[in-house]
């Protein structure tokens, strides 16, 4: 590794060992449970949502042609569709839709190549029978989806990213206000930028703010795309990995953190790269500071941010999808800072092999610590990883 402010430890679900075999602290330590170890030939995406309305969170995974939820505690895996719209799914988000009080979910379909198309369901008669799935739109390479209030409505909007352009000089990113009848009337999108290009990810920064403001992943860089009254500007972060060739430049991923008081965002550059990166600073502008934190990666496909063990400052989980040159399988790793401004960090492995293709974080069994959902591409597998990590705060 070349300029990475990164202290490697050995370590998995738990122990956390220094090179000459002590051990440094049983921190950040982890129950793995399976829910599938074959959900299809590729799990594309995990998220959460209380399904069965019992208060707790239940863990929810699309695999290529279908998607499932898993009960939590027992996690036992439902089926809510199969084979209802083209292959392959590619994302998926929960919402009220139809404000019926009980969780719906917009997802998309048609990946990469069969018109990008997006679609709602919610739950038929009961909970074992399949979902009621309904049309939305289409968008050629539907990519990522995500549910916030850009516009500043009072309500949120399920905002789109597709991956490459159809028109114009980028793809659209779409914000679709949900309609009083989503069912019958037509969804009708407001386009929130045109400009970027091969834009793999965004996510939305939730500080109260109204309307909710945008990180764009993409060619360009790491993009904060804000509303100001009818119109959105566009401030750009950082321009990423550096290449002279456009697919190896930029960012493909991004989410946003604290570390104590400090502002933090972490991604992965460039789009399907080798580079996990930190930017900290006092605000989220383009005078925070860029650190990389490990260049090792081959496909880095997921990353979030989370404070793992209570100390106030988050932890980066971020994941490869393919073997790296010398031949170690691919992992998921967690990254967490030695210091308050973000400048060296220890990296402690999770798990191996899990080829993942996303990660989803919170707290499924209600105990007040962060745990880690994944879901995998070549493995196949979604595991769902239990916090029991000594909170530091107690």
């Amino acid at each position: 590794m070349s300029n990475v402010a990164l202290k490697i430890v050995a370590g998995c679900l738990g122990w956390v060992f220094l090179a000459n075999g002590n051990c440094l602290a049983q921190e950040l330590a982890f129950e793995k449970v399976v829910l599938d170890p074959q959900i299809g030939k590729v799990c594309y995406a995990v998220t959460s949502a209380d399904v069965d309305g019992d208060s707790r969170l239940d863990a929810v995974a699309i695999s290529e042609r279908e998607a499932f939820w898993f009960r939590n505690p027992d996690w036992k895996k439902h089926t809510m569709i199969s084979d209802a719209v083209p292959t392959d799914h590619v994302c998926i988000v929960p919402a009220d839709i139809d404000r019926d009080g009980k969780v719906d979910f917009a997802f998309g379909a048609g990946w990469p190549r069969n018109g990008g198309t997006l679609h709602w369901m919610r739950r038929g008669n009961t909970l074992n029978d399949p979902w009621q799935v309904h049309s939305i739109a289409a968008e050629a390479w539907t990519h990522r989806m995500r549910m916030a209030d850009v516009l500043g409505q009072g309500r949120d909007q399920l905002i789109v990213t597709p991956l490459n352009a159809t028109t114009g000089n980028g793809i659209r990113l779409l914000a679709f206000p949900i309609p009083d009848n989503p069912t019958n009337e037509a969804w009708k999108p407001i386009v929130v930028d045109g400009s970027l290009n091969r834009a793999h990810n965004h996510w939305h920064i939730a500080d109260g703010t109204n309307p909710e403001e945008t990180l764009v992943a993409s060619q360009e860089g790491l993009t904060r795309i804000t509303r100001n009254e009818k119109s959105f500007s566009l401030q750009r972060i950082s321009a990423g990995a550096e290449s002279e060739v456009p697919a190896q430049r930029g960012a493909g991923e991004v989410k946003n953190g604290k570390l104590g008081g400090r502002q933090l965002l972490a991604t992965i550059e460039p789009m399907h790269g080798n580079q996990v990166v930190v930017y900290v600073g006092e605000k989220i502008d383009n005078n925070m500071k860029r650190v990389v934190l490990d260049d090792t990666f081959k496909q880095g496909h997921a990353i979030w941010c989370a404070d793992l063990d209570g100390d106030g400052r988050d932890e980066v989980i971020a994941a490869h999808r393919e073997k790296k040159a010398a031949g170690e399988s691919p992992a998921v790793y967690l990254y967490r800072s030695q210091d308050a401004e973000g400048q060296n960090w220890i990296r402690q492995m999770l798990d191996q092999p899990v080829a993942c293709e996303d990660i989803h974080c919170a707290d499924f069994d209600g105990d007040g610590r962060i745990d880690i959902l994944t879901g995998g591409r070549a493995t196949h597998d979604v595991n769902l990883y239990l916090n029991r990590t000594t909170d530091k705060t107690k």
